[in-house]
C-alpha cells in the first residue's frame, strides 16, 4: 500500500489534525514503516494455526455488582473549582 500525500491528507482530517512540512514527511515515512511491518505477517505461514479466541485460559473473576456509596455529595463538589449548592459550575458550552 502506498501512503500517499492525499491519504495524509484525509486520515488527518478525520482525525481532526493538520500536518505541515516538514511533519507531513516524517508521519508519511512512520506510517510507511507501520504498513511494512503489517505486511510481514504475510510472509508467516499461519494454514495449521487456530485462530486465538483469548488471551490465556483463565475466567475472569467477577464481583456481584451492588450499589454502595463510595464517595458522597459534599466530598465530590470539595474540590470543584466553581459550584452551587449542589451542582458544579461550567462554562456555557451550547448557544440556544
Amino acid at each position: 500500500m502506498k501512503i500517499t500525500e492525499e491519504l495524509i491528507d484525509h486520515i488527518a482530517h478525520l482525525a481532526r489534525l493538520e500536518f505541515k512540512g516538514e511533519d507531513k514527511v516524517s508521519i508519511q515515512k512512520d506510517m510507511e514503516r507501520m504498513i511494512e511491518f503489517v505486511d510481514k505477517l504475510s510472509e508467516i505461514d499461519t494454514e495449521n494455526v487456530e485462530p486465538l479466541i483469548f488471551m490465556s485460559e483463565e475466567m475472569n473473576r467477577l464481583r456481584e455488582d451492588e450499589p454502595k456509596i463510595t464517595v458522597t455529595h459534599e466530598e465530590a463538589l470539595k474540590n470543584a473549582p466553581k459550584k452551587d449548592s449542589d451542582y458544579f459550575r461550567i462554562p456555557k458550552v451550547l448557544d440556544k
